[in-house]
């Protein structure tokens, strides 16, 4: 792959709050930066708030123009007028994580010492390990921010899906009602292995430079296209990649031995080289390591426990095809739910679309996520 210039600095809607965020790991970010997006309005009783929580590789630009890429918003599908999520009634939030690369305090942003005092340098490596807990600490403090005491819905897919479930066992006061989407309550050794297999990929890179590619002005594209491109197998289906490619060849009528010419490989490859003009790489390792760590039974003895008298009610979907997070941790979530005597529905969607099913257009899956929401602001508002 030829070498790729740093995606560029651009200026993004974002709190900075002075008074900063102690780590899990014991480190302290000040100021902390979350960069956000809102869409709707919020109303007299700021009671109508939804927070929209993404994935790995998202960012805050959820129903708009993502400003890099140009692409629409990746879930304008359900956020917007009359739409599941409904901004004509709901006022929607959505902050680009901690450790993330869109403009919240992460690897690219400039270094701070305790004190808050700029270090002229990107974080790069310094950047302390968070976790899932951190990021949701940080959408808490952009939500006071806000002037919002309490939650209408938290609302998320994949690494998203796992934000709500932190918030709703961190925060259950401020949370009325939690919508964990193709997610579970801790990482798979499986998904700990795909990961660990990406960050190799990037650390194998020979612009890698231990970390502090920033220097010079490159990055490690190479290793970085081949963990998105890892990583995207997951996200898809066998039946998925089936139908959109079989065994179709690309700008060929037959195998020549000479060249990779299958669709399914140009296909990739084109997901490998668009990530990385709008990924950074030591936000990819910080965040997947969060991933990786996020297990509630641990953290609070059983997942049971974490939820134990919780206000919250939840709404619990996965999809059929999705073997990132099957379905059977779903179930597994919704069981200790009940042992909690918490209020849960669960949906199970049938797809083949795979674990990116939550992204796509599924009617079915759409129903009920707005369905839920509604039923939860009448509930809160009667």
């Amino acid at each position: 792959m030829d070498q790729i210039a740093p995606f560029p600095v651009m200026e993004h809607q974002r709190a900075v709050l002075p008074e900063g965020l102690v780590l899990d790991c014991g480190a302290v970010i000040r100021p902390l930066a979350v960069a956000y997006r809102t869409y709707g309005a919020l109303n007299a009783a700021r009671s109508n708030a939804v927070l929209v929580c993404h994935a790995l590789t998202g960012d805050q630009y959820v129903a708009e123009r993502q400003p890099l890429t140009g692409k629409a918003g990746w879930w304008e599908a359900i956020i917007g007028p009359g739409k599941a999520v409904d901004t004509n009634r709901f006022f929607v939030v959505c902050a680009n994580v901690l450790g993330g690369c869109m403009g919240s305090t992460g690897p690219r942003e400039e270094m701070t010492d305790e004190n808050g005092i700029p270090q002229g340098r990107p974080w790069g490596t310094g950047f302390p390990s968070v976790t899932i807990r951190d990021m949701v600490r940080a959408q808490k403090k952009l939500v006071e921010h806000l002037g919002i005491e309490r939650l209408l819905a938290v609302i998320g897919g994949s690494m998203g899906g796992m934000q709500v479930l932190e918030w709703a066992a961190t925060y259950p006061e401020a949370v009325f009602a939690a919508a964990p989407i193709a997610a579970a309550t801790h990482h798979s050794a499986q998904n700990i292995a795909f990961h660990e297999v990406g960050r190799a990929a990037i650390h194998s890179d020979p612009d890698w430079r231990n970390g502090r590619y920033w220097e010079d002005g490159r990055i490690p594209a190479q290793g970085l296209s081949v963990a998105r491109m890892v990583a995207h197998i997951t996200y898809l289906s066998e039946a998925a990649l089936t139908r959109k490619f079989g065994r179709k060849l690309q700008g060929a009528s037959a195998v020549t031995f000479l060249e990779d010419v299958f669709q399914v490989q140009s296909y990739l490859r084109h997901q490998g080289s668009t990530f990385v003009r709008r990924f950074d790489a030591n936000s990819y390792l910080t965040i997947t390591r969060a991933m990786d760590y996020f297990d509630l039974a641990t953290e609070h003895g059983s997942v049971a426990a974490a939820f134990a008298g919780t206000p919250t009610r939840f709404f619990v979907a996965s999809f059929s095809s999705d073997w990132l997070f099957p379905t059977s941790e779903s179930r597994a979530l919704v069981r200790a739910l009940n042992a909690a005597a918490a209020p849960v529905s669960f949906i199970e969607v049938p797809t083949d679309k795979g674990h990116d099913a939550f992204l796509l257009d599924e009617p079915e899956f759409h129903r009920a996520l707005g369905g839920f929401l509604a039923g939860a602001a009448r509930t809160l508002d009667a």
